[in-house]
């Protein structure tokens, strides 16, 4: 299983965060990057470190790509340039109009710098393992051999107060 975070604190063109979230899974089918196996709800979360940035809205996609990794990576930071997505050297938790991460590519271990896998702290985000819990409660972290869910049970509930559910997205 391949899933993919989206993240979106900023209005872009197609609206407000919410719209972009949306409108960025219709490119990513659209284009035929990756064909969706499960989409999550809409989740709204505070910003990772706390900061006076605006909420961001989040979900997770389970998707099959006949994309490798790292041009997996490069068709999900081509979509995030679609939506105006302008990345700022050393600074990766700036505010943005959309971040896509590969959180995992099946059962791929990699500490490439480009693109470590599974994604290094998604362990540690309820933004990530709420919405990924709804959508794959089973699926195996392949370093850690625990569940989603259990790794979202053992996240402090401190890091799961600052996360709502927004919506179910547009089927």
């Amino acid at each position: 299983m391949i899933l993919i975070a989206f993240g979106a604190n900023l209005p872009s063109h197609v609206g407000a965060p919410r719209d972009t979230v949306i409108a960025a899974r219709q490119y990513l089918l659209e284009h035929g990057f990756v064909r969706e196996v499960a989409f999550s709800s809409l989740w709204f979360s505070a910003p990772v470190p706390a900061s006076d940035q605006p909420w961001y809205c989040n979900a997770v996609m389970a998707v099959e790509s006949d994309y490798e990794p790292l041009e997996l990576l490069s068709k999900l930071h081509e979509c995030e340039r679609a939506f105006g997505r302008e990345r700022i050297e050393g600074d990766r938790n700036a505010a943005r109009t959309l971040d896509l991460d590969v959180i995992a590519y099946h059962d791929v271990v990699s500490n490439d710098p480009h693109l470590e896998l599974p994604h290094p702290r998604m362990a540690e985000r309820g933004f990530v393992l709420k919405p990924l819990v709804e959508i794959a409660k089973d699926w195996m972290h392949p370093q850690l051999q625990l569940s989603a869910e259990a790794l979202l049970a053992r996240l402090p509930q401190l890091d799961q107060d600052d996360l709502h559910l927004f919506d179910k997205a547009a089927a």
